[in-house]
């Protein structure tokens, strides 16, 4: 199915359009307004004349203009009249925020498959129902009522839930880094899940695509079209409804049907996809596959902190990352500079002592990366009374610019927000945990 006029609308006819605050209708209204420089829209309320000062209709089929997509937020009674004006309009994609039908039971599963008849009979794309919507952030196009509109990024985020995107996007807001798109396909009654990850397989603007999934539809559809798609760019799973208790909620939710977390499990694992356990570590994980190269196993930790390089080397221990010895070239060379404490640990992980300044860091980042077999860093700066924080973090991004195939992670264990943001603008990620760093690392190697 083409989905063109799903992802990039001319026009779009908001049914169900309203000026009354704290209301779907008036959240849809305000965001698709905010990009009516990219596109025309249309507001659709019989009992309202005018929304921002703009002309309403009665219905889509007053409206003279082709019409691309209709967002419907219209009590789910009605949405089956809608639905026949749309197809009579001849409108090019429709996504159905309404909520009542499959997930509430067999009446509402009943109009689902009314609805979801209505518009396969006229081959126009259905997004929903029981959804958020869609935003694509380099176009302005924002056909949700979400709080806010993301940044523009190249992560792509294809959800189940709707309320989960809108806590992700408030999250990365305060963040470095966005999206290239934004799904919340709802019951899925309509376009599926693996055509989404289909299209978002061959979107130029994204790099990476993460996953929340309850239940599957069609799981064969999907296994297929992950496995395809992941050879092309990484997907990234976080799977709800992973407890007996939560089996029924998610049924409730999407009217989706969750299954066995071991099947999902040992799906997921053979169509490539890497599976998290929260959204903190999705986020993670998304983030450094967008901003850093892969790599073969075998990296070096470097840290001011003992304690910090030992619970590092731990958590490396137990995702399977191997660190390499220190050569005796690279120990030679560190011990050449002549600026190491005679406590330096000698080996990796490398503890160049609290007393480091940025002059030392940068020593050891460039012996460490001219190491055949050390093939990333993870660099841990505890903050002590000389530390030289801003000059360590340009240390970091001078060697990432001399080694760019070789990934760096940084744990500045500081509140220093200014420090934070200059490395990932340049595109380090940075925690304050060394357990997400290394945890995000492991997507990195092959």
């Amino acid at each position: 199915m083409n989905l063109d006029k799903v992802f990039n609308p001319k026009s779009v006819a908001i049914i169900g359009a309203s000026q009354k605050a704290f209301t779907v209708g008036f959240g849809l209204s305000y965001n698709l307004f905010e990009g009516k420089k990219y596109r025309k829209i249309y507001f659709v309320n019989p009992f309202q004349k005018q929304i921002f000062k703009n002309k309403t209709y009665a219905s889509v089929k007053d409206i003279k203009e082709k019409i691309d997509m209709a967002v419907i937020a219209v009590p789910a009674a009605i949405v089956g009249k809608v639905s026949v004006e749309c197809v009579e309009k001849k409108v090019g994609s429709v996504v159905i925020i309404s909520a009542g039908f499959s997930e509430i039971g067999k009446e509402g599963k009943i109009l689902e498959e009314r609805i979801k008849n209505i518009f396969e009979a006229a081959n126009i794309p259905l997004i929903g129902p029981n959804c958020l919507g869609i935003i694509r952030p380099s176009i302005q196009f924002n056909a949700t009522f979400a709080p806010s509109t993301p940044k523009k990024g190249d992560i792509a985020f294809i959800s189940q839930s709707g309320a989960l995107i809108d806590s992700v996007i408030s999250q990365t807001l305060k963040e470095n880094f966005g999206f290239s798109l934004i799904v919340s396909y709802g019951n899925e009654a309509g376009v599926t899940l693996p055509e989404f990850l289909e299209w978002a397989g061959r979107d130029k603007e994204t790099k990476v695509i993460v996953l929340y999934i309850e239940g599957l539809k069609d799981g064969r559809k999907f296994f297929e079209t992950a496995k395809k798609v992941s050879k092309k760019k990484p997907i990234i799973v976080l799977k709800g409804g992973k407890s007996k208790k939560t089996l029924k909620t998610v049924a409730s939710h999407t009217g989706a049907l969750a299954g066995n977390n071991q099947i999902y499990s040992a799906m997921f694992k053979q169509a490539g996809i890497g599976q998290v356990d929260s959204l903190e570590e999705l986020f993670d994980a998304a983030k450094v596959l967008s901003w850093q190269p892969k790599c073969k196993n075998g990296i070096a930790v470097i840290t001011n902190g003992g304690g910090a390089g030992i619970l590092t080397a731990d958590y490396c221990d137990k995702f399977n990352i191997n660190l390499p010895s220190l050569s005796s070239f690279t120990k030679k060379m560190i011990e050449k500079s002549g600026k190491m404490h005679p406590a330096w640990s000698k080996d990796n992980p490398i503890d160049i002592v609290g007393d480091a300044l940025s002059d030392r860091y940068a020593i050891v980042i460039d012996a460490a990366l001219k190491q055949k077999n050390i093939n990333g860093l993870i660099v841990i700066q505890s903050a002590q009374i000389m530390t030289e924080s801003k000059k360590n973090a340009q240390a970091i991004i001078q060697a990432k610019k001399k080694y760019p195939s070789k990934p760096i992670i940084a744990v500045f264990m500081e509140d220093n927000k200014e420090v934070s943001q200059l490395l990932e603008k340049n595109n380090i990620p940075n925690y304050s945990d060394p357990l997400r760093a290394v945890r995000s690392f492991k997507e990195l190697i092959n």
